[in-house]
């Protein structure tokens, strides 16, 4: 199949990767020289724009920073709803609110092309490994096919609903994850603070009732979880300023129905604090080093 894939950076990258050791042909763009040397080594095919991905394809995948970018990419001056024939499929993969695809859904309607949210969950190990959790929204003929396409990079595929839920499950998702981190942090700063080894602290935790994704598979110690950021000076994970914005998603999101989100809100400020004092690209469980900047 032809794919085109916009948006190779840490996650999108390898993504993009998993898809052409599944045989497919994927047309890749990034503004990032980087990752599209890493994608071209990967034997990827480099695109010029998002339109010239796009116009190859059966398949377009998107995974981008925030709404503007998604907005632009599939409605903008080079927007790929303009060039992608009659029955494509999209598939958004970014992390935005739910009416943001709506919008783009119904457009892409109107000229037979069906779009639908498909956020993750698994962190760049995931994405690496092929195991990441898609959160779909969507029909359920678009969920069929959408599925065949993102079970070479997930294992778990969740429908969740119609368009804009999977951006529902993410965001939610993601508020656990912001709130999950920051008590590891604390619990791990803590330990090593009254003299534990925090490998022995990590290990307690780990076979007990405060195991968690955060403690377990991207423990924000150092060396603690061998593939986690934390074992690589926090980076290429997910960043710290992304954590911020969907933090920022699931509180604006909790407003809009008057839901109260408190340890939300909390955890927002320590995360803007972080990006406050310049470690917005460091991945999000570089937030240890706000409780013991000195060991961490």
């Amino acid at each position: 199949m032809n794919i085109a894939f916009i948006g190779l950076g840490n996650m999108g990258g390898k993504m993009a990767q998993n898809l052409l050791k599944a045989g497919h042909t994927v047309y890749g763009f990034d503004l990032s020289p980087t990752a599209i040397q890493e994608f071209q080594t990967a034997g990827g095919v480099v695109s010029t724009n998002p339109q010239d991905a796009a116009k190859h394809a059966d398949v377009v995948i998107t995974m981008l920073p925030a709404a503007k970018h998604v907005k632009d990419v599939y409605l903008g001056d080079t927007g790929i709803l303009a060039v992608l024939p009659e029955g494509g499929l999209c598939i958004d993969s970014s992390t935005i609110d739910p009416q943001t695809i709506k919008d783009i859904a119904e457009v892409g309607k109107s000229k037979n092309i069906q779009v639908c949210d498909a956020p993750v969950s698994g962190g760049t190990v995931g994405a690496q490994a092929g195991t990441l959790t898609f959160m779909v929204g969507t029909d359920e003929d678009t969920f069929n096919k959408a599925k065949n396409i993102l079970s070479h990079m997930g294992k778990n595929i969740v429908h969740c609903g119609d368009v804009g839920a999977g951006q529902i499950a993410k965001i939610c998702n993601n508020l656990i994850l912001g709130i999950s981190m920051v008590a590891v942090a604390e619990g791990m700063a803590l330990g090593a603070k009254l003299g534990i080894d925090p490998e022995a602290l990590a290990g307690v935790v780990n076979s007990s009732s405060g195991r968690c994704w955060s403690s377990d598979v991207c423990n924000p110690w150092p060396n603690i979880s061998e593939n986690a950021p934390a074992s690589r000076g926090y980076q290429g994970g997910f960043a710290t300023q992304l954590m911020l914005k969907d933090l920022g998603l699931a509180i604006e999101a909790a407003g809009q129905v008057k839901q109260p989100i408190l340890l939300g809100g909390l955890v927002q400020q320590l995360y803007q604090q972080r990006c406050l004092q310049g470690h917005a690209q460091l991945d999000f469980s570089s937030i240890i080093q706000n409780y013991l900047p000195d060991e961490a």
